[in-house]
């Protein structure tokens, strides 16, 4: 009897270090370069695939059953997907969930993203924290004709995140309201219709479902492109400022993101929250500093403890870059920090309702241990405004 002919590789995924990892390809056809990271969320694919934090990223799942729900425009945290492409072990299977609009594979291919699957994840994952973040080309070639060399190539080539403004990339091009709060059943996303708080959100790459939390506590929201001035953001008579996620190394995008902050700091008494880039734009304009972290934290159940109660939250992070928490003056303490390796996850100003948390409160996909720093933000409006009546 004849042993069964394996298929040829359709999909090529090739290393700066030369490592090759040969799958079959679905999604978009083409070739794509950037930095490679890993997620090891069990849930929120299309979430983390729309999530304009991963530009320039390709993101390896460690969950292996990746597009078994399929894909619904509900779940998009931005029109269309920005992380560079996708590796998983298991192909795709057809979707199991009543909400799926379409297959992961065709959600792909309609919107340009290439994706390999049938990939080693967890040695990819053991080489990613081991070595750091490489730089990889990921091909996808029905055919399976590769050029191996051009590949690696290519993959030394990618100039990488440090020194890279990518906030540019997917800011909003103009500003615009935002009215649509968190989904509940059975009416799904909700309007807010009776907000307390005017909100200026300065977007870096803002994911929809921070802008529906911040709805969800009362915010009238007015969101405001990245590069946004301080007569900009005070034109709309803001009762607080919010600082967004987003993509790329925090001192690049700080270099025109920054003075805006300090400004709001130095010349009004505005409550101001960041979270993740914003985070660590804050903590820039605060006079501390950020690094590139070595491979990043990616995923949905990462340990954070509040230094200042003693609890610790499981949280969702996505972030190549950290606050230096050895940087931070006097006047700024530490809030909250990993207990995975001791990273800073959160500052706050002294005497000042201004504060930022590197990881994501709202859970999209992820725990919902710490929505409760939207609430926080809406009362330090509230008592602001009692205060100045």
């Amino acid at each position: 009897m004849t042993a069964p002919v394996s298929p040829r590789p359709t999909a090529c995924l090739a290393l700066a270090d030369g490592s090759i990892f040969y799958g079959m390809g679905f999604g978009a056809t083409g070739q794509t370069v950037a930095e490679l990271c890993f997620n090891t969320a069990m849930t929120g694919y299309q979430e983390i695939m729309t999530d304009p934090s991963y530009a320039g990223q390709i993101v390896t799942f460690t969950f292996p059953h990746i597009g078994n729900t399929g894909t619904t425009p509900e779940d998009d945290e931005a029109g269309d997907p920005v992380a560079a492409g996708m590796v998983v072990k298991w192909m795709p299977t057809d979707p199991s969930s009543w909400r799926s609009v379409q297959p992961l594979s065709e959600w792909l291919a309609a919107r340009g993203r290439i994706a390999i699957g049938g990939i080693d994840t967890r040695r990819l994952t053991r080489a990613i924290r081991q070595q750091g973040a490489p730089h990889a080309a990921l091909a996808h070639d029905p055919e399976g004709n590769f050029d191996i060399e051009a590949l690696v190539a290519a993959a030394r080539g990618f100039a990488g995140l440090e020194g890279a403004d990518l906030a540019k990339d997917v800011t909003c091009a103009q500003s615009y309201r935002w009215n649509e709060m968190r989904w509940a059943w059975p009416e799904g996303y909700a309007a807010q219709t009776d907000a307390k708080y005017k909100v200026v959100a300065v977007d870096y790459g803002a994911k929809r479902n921070i802008l529906r939390c911040l709805a969800s506590a009362g915010c009238d929201v007015t969101v405001l492109p990245a590069s946004a001035t301080f007569d900009d953001v005070m034109s709309h008579n803001p009762d607080g400022v919010f600082l967004s996620n987003g993509p790329g190394d925090p001192a690049a995008t700080g270099v025109y993101a920054v003075p805006m902050i300090k400004d709001v700091i130095a010349k009004t008494d505005l409550p101001v929250f960041g979270i993740c880039l914003g985070h660590q734009m804050l903590a820039l304009a605060l006079g501390g500093q950020t690094i590139k972290m070595s491979h990043g934290h990616h995923g949905a159940n990462h340990p954070v403890k509040d230094m200042e109660t003693g609890k610790v939250e499981i949280t969702s992070m996505n972030h190549g870059f950290a606050v230096d928490a050895q940087s931070l003056p006097d006047g700024v303490v530490e809030t909250h920090r990993s207990l995975f390796d001791g990273s800073n996850c959160g500052i706050r100003m002294e005497g000042r309702p201004v504060w930022s948390v590197q990881h994501h409160p709202e859970a999209s996909p992820g725990p919902q241990d710490s929505f409760y720093l939207f609430e926080r933000f809406a009362a330090a409006m509230a008592e602001r405004e009692t205060q100045t009546v």
